[in-house]
């Protein structure tokens, strides 16, 4: 069972395997966030069927590093990451 971090981290569990893999506090907490409200990959389906934009939106919301010099199958990667 994961350790209750409080109120601003709403999935605790994927906060603590972030943190396990080297995400900072900050971007594990987006990231768990996201994923507790669903919205990690908004509209469901494939990352490829969405559009550079989008998928660069979706890196910025979720604090990918190096996201403008990325192509599109690059982005995708570093989504699939988290």
């Amino acid at each position: 069972m994961a350790k209750d971090h409080g109120p601003s981290i709403k999935d605790d569990a994927t906060y603590e395997a972030l943190l396990r893999q080297g995400a900072s506090p900050e971007k594990a907490a987006r990231i768990a966030n996201a994923r507790a409200a669903g919205t990690l990959e908004p509209g469901g389906g494939k990352l490829e069927d969405r559009t550079k934009a989008e998928l660069y939106g979706q890196a910025k919301q979720i604090g990918i590093a190096g996201r403008s010099s990325m192509t599109k199958a690059q982005l995708v990667q570093a989504i699939r990451k988290g």
